[in-house]
């Protein structure tokens, strides 16, 4: 089954950025375009009804700005986060709008876009309301962030990779460490670190590990790899306004206040100016 590009739309501006960048996404891939409004089950019906005519429009300039592309819409029933996580279910990638005000205040997820991150089996976009198709011509990189061993980052390798060979685009993959606690390097990781030299190379070589998979698979792809003493949110930001797409792995947990995605995915997606991809793990 042939997978879509599928995207939320709501009549906002984000929203309309967010169908613009998923008709172009679909289009690189060769996949269908679905555009989908999820309303709120108190909706009237004479709101729907609006709501089914904006589908329409916003299918038919998808569709003129991409004469071939497969477009179809739906209005899904049953709140917005139960009914885009379904439709996230069924889709390859799922593309929602962001609002943004500007790189300090950054992105205003909300708490439908959260819980939608946070419960998605598959990637999630995140579009802010200023993204344009320059950004994608003007040779900016793919930026992923990796961590751990290479099992943790393989779901975001693999779309960052997959993202960069579609676009023809360089990939940066990034690595942040910091010096160990007894908390996060244990004597045998510590004892590794000794051998290969020192934590800085000890680092490079995990990454190189975690790359090498990849690197076979895509070797037209031109990578840059990026080891860095810091917080992984800050090293990632730190190289964000070259980027047409960040990309970072989800570790999500619910928690007493609600559900979380994790501390590095929480940082890019509030504050880098670019699209973001947030990845499930495999």
């Amino acid at each position: 089954m042939t997978r879509p590009i599928t995207v939320g739309a709501d009549g906002s501006a984000e929203s309309l950025a967010a169908v613009h960048w998923a008709a172009r996404e679909a289009v690189r891939r060769s996949l269908p375009l679905r555009i989908v409004h999820a309303r709120e089950k108190s909706d009237a019906e004479d709101r729907a009804a609006d709501a089914q005519e904006a589908l329409v429009r916003t299918a038919d300039e998808a569709g003129g700005r991409h004469p071939g592309l497969t477009v179809t819409t739906d209005l899904l029933d049953g709140g917005p986060v139960e009914a885009l996580t379904a439709a996230a279910a069924e889709s390859d990638t799922l593309v929602l709008g962001s609002r943004g005000h500007g790189a300090i205040v950054g992105f205003l997820l909300g708490s439908v876009g959260q819980q939608v991150i946070a419960a998605a089996t598959r990637p999630v976009v995140l579009v802010r309301a200023q993204d344009r198709a320059e950004t994608e011509a003007a040779g900016r990189e793919i930026v992923v962030g990796q961590q751990g061993g290479p099992e943790d980052s393989a779901a975001a390798l693999e779309f960052a990779f997959e993202a960069a060979a579609a676009r023809g685009a360089a990939l940066r993959v990034v690595r942040a460490w910091a010096l160990p606690t007894v908390f996060t390097y244990s004597p045998g990781s510590l004892a590794l670190a000794d051998e290969a030299g020192g934590l800085e190379p000890y680092e490079k070589k995990a990454l190189e590990l975690a790359l090498q998979p990849w690197l076979e698979r895509y070797p037209d792809v031109k990578v840059t790899q990026q080891v860095e003493m810091g917080s992984a949110g800050e090293v990632l930001l730190s190289v964000a306004a070259r980027a047409q797409l960040m990309v970072v792995g989800r570790r999500a947990h619910r928690s007493a206040v609600g559900s979380r995605i994790g501390s590095v995915a929480h940082a890019v997606v509030h504050h880098a100016p670019s699209p973001v991809a947030v990845v499930p793990p495999a």
